[in-house]
């Protein structure tokens, strides 16, 4: 498939990190999914709160916390976090519909809960915001959660981390990512994407992982470069730490993203840095702009998406409707800034390049 994107779009679109472009690739199509259960077998117990977990101390390293959500009410605050709602399958042909009801989206217990469901349910084909409107109806298998700070919080430059529970099996797709809030330097992916953190079929077959548990990995991405199809992107997975099982527990995944380099982590954990020299923008020269296209202003997403490419093209294979219902658990989200120099924050980041 080729998706055609318009330069003009606003950042919502794409994310991936193996895929060569933001409609992906055309290595082989994918599965139809079966005939799901009907609504009311889809069911998901009440989550417990989150057991105590350590934190990250910014205090220690020169951050302070500009902005949160620890999730303690009883909804969704609507003064930080917007729902999208959409069946377009994010160019990556995901098999869900996004909605803005508590079946999806729920807090509870401490907890942000995004669900998703076997159900028939038709929305509009693109989100809101989308330039030219919200397109068609699109009539989809399955439902799911998306939230994001598009028009409430958005950021240049900072440490951005999220306590989260992630769910398992082959079709699982969670994320935790950020997007620009305009696309200053043209479309998907002139203008970036950082992906923080994304699991793609925990405990499913993996000849890559270490031990018996199948997979135990996350990872992180960077994508830039041209207007797809001339995008790039680099990506890193990581074991996540904690030995056996460690993939049902709760984690701390985070980026420090300053002007010269981009850091990963899981549970405080380095994994992963690049620096401005392994990035940049096909619409401006490096001489000019040498820290585009992360130089400008990103919101946060979190989001469960049904299969998709990066999902369904790796591990096992194809798409298991029996992992659905599926959830994400979200304990908080924190975004913290620079004490010592202001908007670079690279005074406050981990000794990556030491």
């Amino acid at each position: 498939m080729t998706l055609k994107l318009k330069t003009s779009l606003p950042a919502v679109i794409c994310m991936g990190a193996i895929l060569t472009a933001c409609g992906g690739s055309a290595s082989k199509p994918l599965s139809t999914a079966p005939t799901p259960p009907p609504p009311q077998a889809a069911v998901l117990p009440v989550p417990s709160a989150a057991p105590e977990g350590d934190d990250f101390h910014p205090s220690n390293k020169g951050w302070f916390l500009a902005w949160s959500d620890e999730f303690l009410g009883d909804e969704l605050d609507r003064s930080k976090w917007e729902v999208e709602k959409s069946c377009w399958g994010g160019g990556n042909e995901e098999r869900q519909c996004y909605t803005d009801r508590p079946e999806n989206i729920e807090v509870i217990n401490g907890l942000l809960r995004l669900k998703a469901y076997p159900e028939t349910y038709t929305g509009p084909q693109y989100p809101q915001g989308w330039p030219d409107g919200s397109g068609g109806q699109i009539t989809q298998q399955y439902t799911s959660g998306k939230v994001r700070t598009r028009a409430l919080a958005d950021w240049t430059y900072g440490r951005f981390s999220a306590r989260m529970k992630l769910p398992k099996g082959q079709g699982t797709w969670p994320a935790f990512w950020m997007m620009p809030i305009d696309n200053v330097y043209g479309g998907w992916a002139a203008s970036g994407e950082i992906d923080i953190m994304e699991a793609v079929n925990l405990g499913a077959t993996c000849g890559e992982c270490s031990g018996s548990e199948g997979e135990n990995r996350t990872l992180g991405a960077l994508h830039y470069g041209g207007v797809s199809p001339q995008n790039k992107f680099q990506s890193s997975r990581n074991t996540i730490p904690g030995g056996e099982n460690s993939k049902d527990d709760y984690h701390v995944y985070a980026v420090e993203w300053g002007e010269d380099q981009i850091n990963w982590f899981v549970d405080d954990e380095l994994f992963w840095s690049l620096d401005s020299s392994e990035w940049e923008s096909g619409a401006v020269s490096k001489e000019t702009h040498p820290h585009a296209p992360f130089d400008q202003n990103f919101y946060l997403m979190l989001n469960l998406a049904v299969g998709g490419r990066l999902s369904e093209d790796n591990n096992a294979g194809g798409f298991v409707a029996n992992n659905f219902p599926a959830e994400v658990l979200v304990d908080w989200v924190r975004v913290y800034q620079c004490d010592y120099d202001g908007a670079s924050s690279q005074n406050c980041m981990a000794e990556a390049n030491q």
